[in-house]
């Protein structure tokens, strides 16, 4: 969602602001921006716009020769405004002054009435225009930028990760940061700034991340910054470690089925070093997680999407091995209802970016009620979950450039099964339990290049549905949530509507819509449901259903005329839940080949969700 690019320097910045904003494509976005006090243009502010890809954008601004040492850029997924040049960042006011923003000023409306009322003209319909004209009214009692951004944002409600360019200074930036994030890249005699560092990369591995509340004046040389309080205050500098392939699809059609592919690769990242045949290496989770985990005696965990699925599933993992009870709350549920904390209470948030907007306000709202502590499930080191929970574990899944997730969501589940063994180990958990997840987990690499094996089965399956337009997946226990992930993925990038229910549940509701133009999915492990859900198999045979199933070779499903079986290779069932993930993926992919649809970008969805 959104991305933000800013450089101040003594070499023309457009190729910088440029590549930083394909480097943020993966996040999604309708339309992009380039705002530059142009030296070929006598130092008037510059402001390129275009709807569509980060190319059209660099094809107008190549017709234009802008050339600066001084810009920001942007990339806009619509929340305030139809998806029009006019609504695309950058936005200026006076011929001026540009902004760039990510977030919500939820206020925008009363803003822009009293804006008007003081002879401000408005020419787009977005909250961000607000900012512009604020900034700009600020000055009029000012010689300062960073005192009018100071000013300014005290009026704004809502989140803001904002840049402000005054063509009347062209040596400096001001940037304010409330809910959405912004990282300060360090250069030599140059400096830059992004709201993702993966944007730049190319240009620098050094960054300070800013903090809630933070307002900062940067130039090529120096970086000021006043925190919430007023204080001028220092941030740590960090050397990031982040590998960026974006640029590199690995001889695959998209990133989504190189990401697929990779998460054998990424499963032995996120085990090594952690997870041997001895068992689960201590520390894992960070320094005193052990002694909170003697304590714990109720898990929350919170989170969106995906990342819900994965919570989902080691709900049903903690109960059953580790002795703990757990719930599972999203994210935009849990932070607007009161509830009910639990003595000994561990908060879990679970999200790719880190930066996921809803599950970073349900943290704070956690630490105000009195959870006993926090951890954080990611794969972003420096993110802002990481660095505002007092534990964190880091999924090294690399960058995922596919919006729709893929190994991330695996990473996650191999994270939360080493969390079990870490918690379970204080609770009494059966050892003998504890060393087949183990083993199990130390397998699970080489199990996952196998149920890879599957894709040119998958591939011919998914022809099936060239016709299709709802479709419905059954799980029990904990394959339901991966029925849950199964159908998300399919709706995310294939555009059919896909619903998920425990197999149980049929005769409640679901049986109603069965027929032959109703694909059924069903995921069957060999466990102890097998039977159950074999008689569900059947309700859905008996009314004429066609089902298409991922079953255990020890299963014993046999295709015929109803049933089209996928034989899935056999595993232990601690792991279960992340090997059956593997082909619901690729049915996903497969069908949206079929389909027609932008796999990789699917429409009106983003990677990172940094607003409500």
């Amino acid at each position: 969602m959104c991305g933000i690019v800013g450089a101040v320097a003594e070499r023309n910045v457009v190729q910088i602001l440029l590549e930083g904003l394909k480097r943020l494509e993966y996040r999604g976005y309708d339309s992009a921006g380039v705002a530059l006090v142009d030296t070929n243009n006598h130092n008037k502010l510059s402001v390129v716009r275009r709807t569509g890809k980060v190319i059209a954008l660099a094809n107008a601004i190549n017709e234009t020769n802008g050339l600066g040492t001084i810009g920001i850029a942007h990339t806009r997924w619509a929340t305030h405004g139809g998806v029009t040049e006019a609504n695309a960042h950058p936005h200026s006011s006076e011929e001026r002054f540009a902004v760039v923003h990510n977030g919500i000023i939820e206020n925008h409306k009363s803003l822009r009435d009293m804006l008007t009322q003081k002879g401000f003209t408005f020419t787009s319909d977005t909250d961000t225009e607000t900012i512009a004209h604020s900034v700009a009214l600020h000055m009029q009692s000012t010689d300062d930028l960073l005192s009018a951004v100071q000013a300014a944002v005290k009026s704004f409600k809502g989140a803001y990760g904002a840049v402000v360019m005054d063509q009347t200074t062209p040596e400096k930036l001001v940037v304010a940061r409330s809910g959405s994030p912004l990282v300060i890249g360090l250069g030599i005699g140059e400096n830059f700034l992004a709201s993702d560092q993966m944007a730049l990369l190319p240009v620098t591995r050094r960054f300070i991340f800013l903090e809630e509340g933070d307002v900062a004046e940067i130039t090529r040389t120096s970086v000021k910054i006043i925190d919430g309080n007023g204080d001028i205050v220092e941030r740590d500098v960090v050397d990031s470690t982040v590998e960026h392939d974006a640029g590199d699809k690995g001889g695959y059609r998209h990133y989504m089925l190189k990401e697929i592919h990779e998460q054998p690769l990424v499963l032995r990242n996120a085990l090594n070093g952690r997870v041997s045949s001895e068992g689960i290496a201590p520390g894992i989770f960070g320094e005193g997680a052990d002694e909170i985990f003697k304590q714990t005696s109720y898990v929350k965990i919170i989170a969106c999407g995906t990342s819900y699925h994965a919570g989902v599933t080691a709900k049903y993992w903690l109960e059953q091995y580790a002795n703990v009870q757990c719930d599972v709350e999203i994210a935009s549920e849990f932070r607007y209802r009161r509830s009910y904390v639990p003595a000994n209470s561990l908060l879990i948030t679970i999200s790719q970016s880190g930066e996921t907007a809803d599950t970073l306000a349900a943290l704070k709202l956690a630490k105000e009620i009195g959870y006993m502590s926090s951890l954080s499930i990611c794969n972003v080191d420096g993110s802002s979950l990481v660095r505002e929970s007092a534990l964190s574990f880091l999924t090294r899944a690399g960058a995922e450039i596919g919006v729709a997730s893929t190994k991330a969501f695996t990473t996650q589940l191999a994270a939360l099964l080493m969390l079990v063994l870490s918690i379970g180990k204080h609770k009494n958990m059966d050892p003998t339990v504890s060393a087949n997840i183990v083993k199990a987990l130390v397998s699970l690499p080489a199990k996952l290049e196998e149920t890879l094996a599957l894709a040119g089965e998958i591939e011919n399956l998914a022809e099936e549905f060239s016709d299709k337009q709802h479709s419905l997946f059954l799980g029990r226990g904990d394959q339901y949530p991966i029925a849950m992930e199964g159908a998300l993925k399919l709706k995310e990038i294939s555009y059919i509507h896909a619903e998920a229910y425990a197999s149980g549940e049929l005769k409640h509701g679901p049986l109603a819509l069965i027929d032959a133009d109703m694909p059924v999915i069903v995921v069957a492990p060999n466990n102890e449901l097998l039977e159950k859900l074999k008689s569900n198999v059947e309700e859905v045979r008996a009314r004429g259903g066609i089902m298409y199933v991922f079953a255990d070779k020890e299963a014993h499903f046999e295709s015929d005329d109803t049933m089209r079986v996928v034989q899935v290779p056999h595993c232990m069932e601690s792991v279960a839940p992340i090997v059956y993930t593997i082909p619901l993926q690729l049915l996903s992919y497969y069908v949206a080949l079929i389909k027609g649809t932008d796999v990789d970008q699917p429409r009106n969805l983003a990677k990172s969700v940094t607003v409500e």
